[in-house]
């Protein structure tokens, strides 16, 4: 009998969080996901509400749709966290592990130009979204009759999570020049 725990290969923990920040992310991401539950609680909720005693919400829709948003932004750093990310497999797999190191380091450098530009996008919305132009704090609002300011919250949630992505990139590319430089 083997008592000798197995060596895991680099597919079996290519999934796995690579650092502290991909730890948390993939914890609060877990957590998250309860959320999606409660927008079809919610969302049950209008459905009966109005089919059933026409008397429809205000509130449903715009929280069900904040909800949804703030959570597929949210998928992108998660994706990233859990190495789920799209790549091209139909070249990656058919080439080298030193050829895989590079592609994941130019990966890197592209995800840290991509994060970056779009961080600083999201900045100048969030920006237009909390401020007013006389430099006021107000936040942006739906415009509906409940008028909540869901759109100022998403556009926040943006650009922290961009923020956040460009710091994941480059822990990433650290770490693969890390190991370029050791093999």
């Amino acid at each position: 009998m083997n008592t000798e725990t197995p060596i895991p290969h680099p597919e079996d923990t290519a999934d796995q969080p690579r650092n502290l920040l991909d730890k948390a992310i993939v914890r609060i991401g877990n957590t998250l996901s309860l959320l999606f539950l409660f927008t079809v609680a919610i969302s049950f909720y209008e459905v009966v509400m109005r089919y059933v005693f026409n008397a429809p919400t205000i509130w449903v829709h715009e929280s069900a749709s904040f909800i949804g948003a703030c959570l597929f932004v949210f998928g992108g750093v998660y994706a990233l966290a859990t190495n789920k990310h799209v790549r091209v497999v139909l070249i990656y797999d058919a080439v080298s592990h030193r050829t895989r190191q590079y592609l994941n380091v130019f990966h890197h450098i592209m995800g840290l130009i991509f994060s970056g530009l779009l961080s600083y996008a999201a900045f100048q919305m969030t920006e237009s979204a909390v401020l007013s132009p006389f430099g006021d704090i107000h936040f942006e609002t739906s415009g509906s009759a409940w008028n909540p300011a869901f759109p100022a919250y998403v556009k926040i949630t943006i650009f922290i999570t961009m923020c956040v992505m460009f710091i994941q990139f480059a822990l990433h590319f650290i770490q693969e020049v890390l190991n370029l430089r050791k093999s």
